[in-house]
């Protein structure tokens, strides 16, 4: 396996306003390190919904809590629940699902999210 170079994400969350601009609500930062390694494993004889591999937070990213990366249905899973920084409280959930394309490898990242905070309403 050859070694990868630290790969980091950052995810912004705004609010929806309809009359007057969206107001950011805050940002966290994610890892895919982790990720990107087990998408190199040959995977195939693991039984579905498998856990691969438990990232755990550290300083280095927003990890609220520790991250499952998960075989599931042929494809690597990992959610992720990230403390949102520049806001006095806050979380957001996200999903990133590998999604191989025959000739295109690419991530495909679906985001599901929601903020908790008494602070923000």
């Amino acid at each position: 396996m050859t070694p990868l170079a630290r790969t980091t994400g950052t995810q912004e969350v705004f609010d929806k306003d309809t009359f007057s601009k969206d107001d950011q609500m805050g940002d966290a930062e994610f890892d895919i390190e982790a990720l990107m390694q087990i998408i190199q494993m040959d995977l195939e004889d693991i039984r579905s919904g498998t856990v691969v591999r438990t990232v755990r937070p550290g300083s280095h990213c927003c990890l609220a809590d520790e991250s499952h990366i998960i075989w599931e249905n042929g494809q690597v899973v990992q959610d992720l629940l990230l403390k949102l920084r520049n806001v006095e409280t806050g979380v957001v959930h996200l999903q990133l699902r590998w999604v191989s394309i025959p000739g295109n490898n690419k991530l495909q990242y679906h985001c599901y999210y929601t903020v908790h905070s008494d602070h923000l309403l």
